[in-house]
Parts: structure tokens; C-alpha cells; sequence
């Protein structure tokens, strides 16, 4: 996907040696495919994976992933968490994630401008070890800084108050609940979309994060997301680099409730037929209904 590549892109930048593990987009890598590659490569001192691949809508399976990798006292586990953090299960501790990335502008329903790392004891020894050049990520440098509650540099403050709102909430729901729900949310959608006769475009670990969808033949995706934000004031995205045009993604995490989903299925029913597909009106609306009715 296109996150995976951007990993590899930020490591070429840096200088580092590159072993990509090249998938169908839509798909999910295997666990076994990165064992392989560490067996050849003992030298390898990092794998680099999302937790979920934004452009496609791919789940990873990060613990089975961890478990391939903590075998290895060389090598640690880097993920890219930014659209699953507050969305997805992920047990940073109980899995051997070694360092975990987030952002404030997904799940965590704030504006772009706060990221999140964490690292456990294996992850602090590469810092210690590091001779990369860096200057404002320098961790080091940062945790001193926490030690004294302070930041390194000056912080996005009017973030960090949205931000301890946003953790309040989360905390009052129950973060378990709050995994819940976007799966519910996630399964009326794809049946949705599935009733009114589109197909998935994610072949293997759908993710409740959001949802990528086929266009129809002779449809651009790109016009039916232009229709939906102009015309109903509705934002979903469409596909990147060789999916652009033709797949949109339907987005269910975060700030948003059934009834905006529900509006959203109802609305690309009429953007779709107003494009010249074949659909009975309220056929997506009743699917996702039949799902989000459900106790």
C-alpha cells in the first residue's frame, strides 16, 4: 500500500538499506514472509509495518508479526499506528511491540499536529546505540525533557488540551467499547455496500478503520466523492497512486455516529444513481439499518 511504501521511502531517505516485501495491494502480508526474509537477512535491524494500511483498508496481524520478531535480540518491530490508534485492539505490551506511532488526526478526533511514540526497553537500547543524524526526533533528547514534564521544543498546545478531552472520553466509554463500535460501524457499512451490489476492494483483513470500495465499471471514484462533498456536504476519500479513480474509501472511525453513517449510505445511493448505476433507492440504507438495529 501506500503507507508501506512511504516507510520505505523515509528509510531510503535516511540513507539505510531497504528489503521490501511487496504485496497485491489489498492483500496483507504473512508473518511467514517476514521470518523468511529475517532468516536470509540476519543483518536486518528493524521491520517496518502498519497497523493498518490506509490506502486499502488492511488490517495487519501485528501479533502474529511481534512473535516473529522478538525472536530476534538484533532486529525490533516499528509500527505505524497512526490510523488505528484509538480504533483498533492493539497490545502494545502484551505483543512485544517495540515502538508504536500515532496521531492526533484520526481516531483520536483531533486536527493534524500531535504524533505519539512509544518504545519499551529493547527499542530505548537501539536509541542509545543510533548514529543516524537527527536533531528534533532526537528521543534522547526528548526523554530527558519528560523527566522534567517538559517537551524538547515548544508543543502544539491548544492540541495537547483538545487532546486531553478526546482521552477523557475514550476513557469514559471504555476503550474495549470503543473497539466495539467501530466494528459495528465497519459491518454495516460493508454490508451496505455489499447490498447495492459494489465489491470490496480489500481482499484479505478488512479493517473497521474504514472501508475501500470498487467503483462501478465506467463510474470514476474520483467524481462520486466530488458529487458527495459538493452536493451533500459529505467527505469520504478517494484511492491513491494506481487506485486513483478508480476506488473510494469510506471512513468510520473517530468523531462519527450511525446516523452519519446511515446519511453517508443514503447519499452515495443517490450519487451512484445519479451517475447512471443500476440501484434500487434504500437498498444500502436498509442493510446498514438491519446491522445498527441490531442489540
Amino acid at each position: 500500500g501506500k503507507f508501506g511504501e512511504r516507510w520505505a521511502e523515509i528509510c531510503k531517505a535516511y540513507g539505510v538499506e531497504v528489503f521490501n516485501i511487496d504485496v497485491e495491494w489489498g492483500r496483507c502480508v504473512k508473518p511467514e514472509q517476514i521470518a523468511n526474509i529475517l532468516d536470509k537477512n540476519p543483518e536486518i535491524k528493524a521491520v517496518f509495518v502498519q497497523a493498518h494500511e490506509t490506502s486499502t483498508g488492511v488490517k495487519f496481524p501485528l501479533k502474529e508479526i511481534a512473535e516473529v520478531v522478538k525472536k530476534r535480540e538484533t532486529t525490533i518491530l516499528v509500527v505505524d499506528a497512526i490510523s488505528a490508534l484509538g480504533a483498533m485492539e492493539i497490545k502494545t505490551d502484551e505483543w512485544g511491540l517495540d515502538v508504536v506511532i500515532g496521531g492526533s488526526q484520526k481516531a483520536l478526533m483531533l486536527p493534524p499536529g500531535l504524533a505519539f511514540v512509544c518504545l519499551n526497553q529493547k527499542a530505548w537500547g537501539f536509541v542509545e546505540k543510533s548514529c543516524l543524524p537527527k536533531y528534533y526526533f532526537d528521543f534522547s533528547k526528548e526523554k530527558k525533557s519528560l523527566e522534567k514534564n517538559q517537551t524538547a521544543y515548544t508543543p502544539a498546545v491548544s492540541l495537547i488540551i483538545g487532546l486531553r478531552e478526546s482521552l477523557r472520553q475514550i476513557k469514559q466509554i471504555g476503550l474495549g467499547n470503543i473497539v466495539k463500535y467501530h466494528q459495528r460501524l465497519s459491518d454495516g457499512v460493508k454490508m451496505a455496500v455489499k447490498a447495492m451490489g459494489l465489491s470490496i476492494f480489500t481482499k484479505e483483513n478488512p479493517s473497521e478503520v474504514l472501508t475501500a470500495v470498487e467503483a462501478p465499471e465506467g463510474i470514476d471514484a474520483q467524481m462520486i466523492v466530488k458529487k458527495l462533498r459538493e452536493e451533500y456536504g459529505i467527505t469520504i476519500a478517494g484511492g491513491q497512486s494506481q487506485l486513483k479513480g478508480k476506488i473510494f474509501r469510506i471512513s468510520h472511525m473517530g468523531y462519527v455516529d450511525e446516523h452519519e453513517m446511515v446519511m453517508t449510505i443514503a447519499a452515495l445511493e443517490r450519487v451512484l444513481i445519479e451517475l447512471g448505476y443500476k440501484l434500487i433507492p434504500g437498498t444500502g440504507v436498509k442493510a446498514i439499518q438491519e446491522i445498527l438495529l441490531q442489540k
